[in-house]
């Protein structure tokens, strides 16, 4: 059996990371992640392109995924450090760069690492 390639080992992490992100939000269903999915697909064909990247992936799939999320269902992840106000979501930082987290603007913190969020926030919504 041939080793696992370092771009397949970039995009299951990346795959990995925002699964437990979403499971932390108790947003896994099927259909989000099927979102997951179809972004692995797309940044397949993006890394192989530019291998330099793979260590971006897991920080564009976040990326990708909330971008779908937003169309479809609403806002995530929402941001747990603000109790008061509009209800906000997380952006991840770098935008393209290495070791991405989850980030509220409105405070300026960083919240978790991409693949972090339920030991950030404790689990699943606030009621």
């Amino acid at each position: 059996m041939d080793p696992i390639s370092p771009l397949e080992q970039a995009l299951h992490a990346a795959r990995s990371l925002v699964l437990a992100d979403l499971v932390a939000g108790e947003v896994a269903e099927a259909d989000v992640v099927s979102l997951v999915e179809e972004s692995v697909v797309q940044r397949r064909w993006w890394v192989e392109q530019w291998p330099e990247g793979a260590g971006y992936v897991a920080g564009l799939v976040a990326q990708d995924v909330q971008d779908a999320l937003l169309e479809k269902y609403g806002r995530w992840p929402l941001c747990p450090v603000c109790g008061s106000g509009d209800p906000h979501a997380l952006d991840v930082e770098p935008e393209l760069g290495p070791d991405p987290h989850w980030v509220c603007h409105k405070v300026g913190v960083k919240v978790a690492s991409v693949g972090s969020l339920g030991s950030a926030t404790g689990g699943g919504p606030s009621s």
